[in-house]
């Protein structure tokens, strides 16, 4: 089990029954709560007549879903002073990620496991709430957003759920704690966990009120800052479901107004291919391209918009550029593709793959499955000469070696990767 982060190939979203069965049998015999870092972290800071303690959260609802585990989040009546001092001379690094807040994160080699303190709200402008410190179970359950985040367990997993969240769970409904006026006010952001939540547990049967509710309060999404946005923008492309967001009219509507850069939802219809869901799915980057890339700079807006990384502009902008040669090109994935991923390199060519067949032919997956073998198993060499080469030439560095250098490599390709170095020095002289 691994924990903080997402199986390779695996996705927390994923119904249950995706789940293997024989994972299913493991869970069943060894819950996740029973982990020993889990299990050190109960013994450190329980006492013996209560729980200090429980876990809360995703965590909890993907077990009772019996889906893959990913963030552990644990929630504890001790305050953050308290738990430093308890997990002293322990394995457990405390890393003071979110102190003002009551959260500390806990690593112990690479698992990563946040606690926060029991908090009830003040006040709130929904962006940030201002929060105190309570021992009050009930109390920080009400501030949390949808009944089926506010399920707890404990050591023995035993479960504590004051808004019935588990039965929500099971029938897929996402319900607001309280009044969902309040809690949009509170904080924006759950406008967007609500469509990611709907999209996640296909509950698509909405309350009408709560549908009016958020159509109404979607101009306080301007107040969050765009990190916390493009948060969730990740997790929803992450979802194993996100395909059927297409089939709703409703929630494409408000998906439709918070983000107008998503152009292109219905390239999403491609998902239901099961193979090219497969390719896609590995690759959730590849999910924001379907959505962004046209021929206009629409992709470099969002990236501009959310201060994105430059892996990801580079990822898009590679992906938008030579989509388009590939289309003009009929040869670019045939006898031009060695040249290609000798010049982009086998991981961007095979993403570029995925993107074009999942949007040009979407019913031709085998195709893909071909590509990505011939490049796996495709061997390019290295261009034999560089500058230092050279120089031992005789050749004073500088711009001149440069384009020497370009011309002989373009000439080198041209004959298949494959010229004795006895003619390239006569390329060389040649150019020189």
């Amino acid at each position: 089990m691994v924990f903080g982060t997402t199986i390779l190939g695996s996705n927390p979203s994923a119904p249950a029954n995706n789940m293997p069965f024989v994972d299913n049998i493991k869970n069943f015999l060894f819950p996740f709560y029973k982990d020993k870092k889990i299990k050190e972290i109960f013994l450190r800071l329980n006492s013996k007549n209560e729980n200090n303690v429980m876990l809360v959260g995703g965590c909890v609802r993907n077990y009772l879903n019996n889906e893959q585990i990913g963030d552990i989040d644990l929630a504890t009546t001790l305050t953050p002073g308290e738990v430093i001092k308890k997990l002293a001379n322990t394995n457990f690094k405390v890393l003071k990620t979110g102190i003002d807040h009551g959260t500390l994160t806990l690593q112990q080699d690479k698992e990563i496991f946040e606690i926060t303190t029991l908090r009830e709200d003040v006040s709130t402008d929904g962006r940030h709430a201002k929060v105190s410190f309570t021992n009050s179970w009930e109390k920080d359950s009400n501030r949390r957003d949808f009944t089926i985040n506010a399920i707890y367990l404990d050591q023995n997993g035993k479960i504590f759920d004051p808004h019935n969240g588990r039965r929500d769970l099971k029938d897929k409904k996402i319900k607001f704690i309280g009044n969902p006026q309040e809690r949009i006010e509170e904080d924006y952001l759950r406008i967007i966990r609500f469509l990611r939540f709907s999209i996640q547990y296909k509950n698509f049967e909405k309350d009408k009120d709560t549908i009016k509710i958020i159509k109404k309060n979607i101009p306080g999404i301007l107040k969050l800052s765009k990190e916390r946005i493009f948060s969730e923008i990740i997790k929803i492309t992450k979802l194993y479901n996100l395909s059927e967001l297409v089939s709703n009219d409703e929630l494409k509507e408000i998906f439709d107004v918070i983000f107008p850069e998503f152009k292109y939802l219905n390239r999403l219809n491609t998902l239901e291919n099961r193979e090219i869901k497969k390719y896609i799915m590995l690759e959730h980057n590849l999910v924001l391209a379907l959505l962004l890339i046209d021929q206009t700079e629409n992709h470099n807006y969002f990236v501009h918009k959310y201060k994105t990384s430059n892996f990801l502009k580079e990822y898009l902008n590679f992906l938008h550029k030579y989509f388009y040669e590939a289309k003009k090109n009929r040869n670019f994935f045939l006898k031009d593709l060695k040249k290609n991923v000798f010049f982009h390199n086998k991981e961007k060519m095979i993403s570029l793959i995925k993107f074009y067949y999942a949007v040009i032919k979407p019913n031709n997956p085998k195709k893909i499955d071909d590509l990505i073998k011939e490049i796996t198993n495709l061997r390019v060499p290295e261009f034999p000469l560089n500058g230092e080469y050279l120089i031992n030439k005789g050749f004073k560095s500088g711009r001149k070696i440069g384009e020497i250098l370009k011309k002989a490599e373009k000439v080198w390709i041209e004959n298949d990767f494959n010229l004795k170095k006895e003619d390239l020095n006569n390329l060389i002289k040649k150019y020189n």
